[in-house]
């Protein structure tokens, strides 16, 4: 049986786009970013492991221990999706951190007007490799391609016990719109 692979994505990339991204390459410590390919899709569950872990201990009233096999296999959905993408980084020829994005356009509703927007679900660094610029790196990768594919607003969640991401992200300028409050 020959393996599926995911179809490539062609796109027009301008060549201020390759001139940014080249330039991250130089910033970042020569931190290459791109899209997944689907022989990664393992060590990125290594990596996603690692931030479930994170949420476990954060809020273990509502995340379960262990990295079942449900969420192992999302990474598999993600990337067969044709409204989702996995970016990552490298240094040194090892994959050091990831974003898993979606590509979400609401129509208008009776509460809210249509719009569409760029999504970072999932967003990781190894933790050897933190404080080096990868997760910058990453974010700046996604700022071009969510520009590149139309998108002029990027969106993330983040938990209010994960104060260094909420940090790192604040630093990289995403400001809070919502809350979600509980008892």
């Amino acid at each position: 049986l020959q393996e599926r692979q995911k179809p490539q994505k062609f796109r027009l990339i301008s060549l201020q786009h390759l001139l940014h991204v080249s330039r991250i390459n130089l910033k970042m410590n020569n931190i290459i970013v791109r899209y997944a390919k689907k022989d990664e899709l393992l060590r990125i569950n290594e990596m996603r492991a690692e931030v479930n872990e994170l949420h476990v201990n954060g809020r273990p009233d509502i995340f379960r221990p262990g990295f079942r096999t449900e969420l192992q296999q999302r990474i598999y959905e993600v990337f067969d999706s044709d409204k989702a993408d996995i970016i990552v980084a490298e240094c040194g020829g090892t994959l050091c951190g990831f974003a898993t994005v979606e590509y979400i356009d609401r129509p208008e509703s009776a509460y809210g007007n249509a719009r569409s927007f760029y999504h970072i679900e999932e967003f990781g660094v190894d933790e050897a490799f933190r404080r080096m610029g990868v997760a910058s790196a990453i974010v700046e990768f996604c700022k071009g391609e969510a520009k590149a594919k139309g998108y002029n607003r990027i969106e993330l969640g983040v938990w209010e016990f994960n104060d260094s991401a909420i940090q790192f992200y604040k630093a990289a300028g995403f400001q809070t719109y919502r809350r979600l409050m509980q008892l």
